[in-house]
């Protein structure tokens, strides 16, 4: 409840306090981390859960490539992502390719994130096309921007919010 709230110090406290941490506890807490900001300190508690013995699942991941997109780790986001395939044996869900399409979409790798999005072995939803076309937009690559509107068209084409991702900042009156 703390850490959803954003009172990240009171979340530690009663983390700190804990007799026993399971996977949930450290999720709760890297999640926390990463939803309100503190992307690095999110990052030293999943090195922790690790060096504690309790295998990440899936939501780990999610919060730990959320963090690596808010602060631009693109390699460091490859790592825990082969890590997680690799040697933790988590099949990547949806949410985790939408968090690499973020991450290196955010970070202008927008062949990578289009690359990654071919590949996925699982059926694409609109956020990956959001999280696509939002980063094709912060780049002003209209070319694969008019791609992942296309896709983001044919799945959502009644959501407004889609759209709008097309505007131009510079035709809004303020």
């Amino acid at each position: 409840m703390y850490a959803k709230c954003g009172n990240i110090e009171d979340a530690c406290s009663i983390f700190d306090k804990m007799p026993h941490h399971g996977v949930v506890s450290w999720n709760v807490m890297i999640m926390g981390y990463a939803t309100h900001g503190f992307d690095i300190e999110a990052l030293k508690i999943f090195d922790q859960m690790e060096q504690s013995g309790i295998d990440p699942n899936h939501i780990t991941f999610v919060g730990v490539l959320s963090a690596c997109c808010h602060v631009d780790l693109v390699d460091k986001g490859w790592h825990y992502f082969k890590c997680m395939r690799d040697y933790y044996q988590i099949t990547p869900t949806m949410r985790i390719y939408d968090c690499m399409v973020d991450l290196l979409g955010r970070a202008g790798n927008l062949v990578e994130a289009k690359k990654i999005i071919k590949e996925m072995p699982i059926i694409l939803d609109a956020s990956i096309w959001k999280s696509f076309l939002g980063a094709c937009r912060i780049h002003a690559d209209v070319g694969l921007g008019e791609l992942a509107a296309e896709h983001l068209f044919q799945l959502d084409f009644e959501n407004l919010a889609s759209y709008m991702l097309l505007l131009d900042d510079s035709s809004r009156e303020y």
